[in-house]
């Protein structure tokens, strides 16, 4: 049950960014800033490093959504995402992706962790400034919608049939007010 009064009909963030539309929209402006880019990283490797980062935080919501995003830009690789998702460096991706994911996982724990010699690394694997630039907002970003659902008990589907509709509308769309304006997708 949600801490405060919002519409229960709408899951996770989405009922959170309705109940306050002024700080919904710079959020929404956010995470499409973040994660409908290719420039450097792909959206699929953006939306790979946000359910790294919301599994960490153990943000059941996030994770699953942004799970089912990646998957939708992966043409369906549910098991790469998993995989990605819970055990990086056992997943068949980039060294570069295995590099930027842990620092993720260090800014996960807190700026501080995130090592010179773990940036050194992931630029000899090939990433750009802008990648690391990315990677650590992307995950900074994260700490906070996390905690932002997390901490205001927002509903959280345990169907998991739900998430990828709402994926595909966001891999369609993007970010923004349409993800609380507009209904959940049903199966037909």
């Amino acid at each position: 049950m949600p801490h405060i009064n919002v519409d229960e009909n709408l899951p996770g963030i989405r009922a959170l960014m309705a109940f306050s539309p002024h700080t919904a929209a710079p959020m929404g402006i956010l995470a499409n800033e973040l994660l409908r880019s290719n420039d450097g990283l792909t959206m699929a490797e953006r939306e790979m490093i946000a359910t790294h980062v919301s599994y960490l935080n153990d943000c059941f919501y996030c994770q699953h959504s942004h799970g089912a995003i990646a998957v939708c830009y992966l043409n369906g690789d549910k098991e790469l995402v998993n995989q990605v998702t819970t055990n990086p460096d056992a997943a068949p991706v980039s060294d570069k992706l295995k590099a930027l994911l842990s620092v993720a996982a260090s800014v996960q724990k807190g700026g501080k962790y995130v090592t010179t010699e773990q940036i050194e690394h992931a630029k000899n694997l090939g990433a750009s400034d802008r990648d690391i630039h990315d990677t650590v907002l992307i995950a900074a970003a994260f700490c906070m919608f996390n905690r932002y659902v997390d901490g205001l008990a927002a509903t959280t589907p345990t169907d998991m049939s739900s998430y990828p509709l709402r994926a595909q509308q966001i891999a369609d769309y993007g970010y923004g007010n349409h993800i609380f304006t507009k209904p959940q997708p049903v199966l037909v």
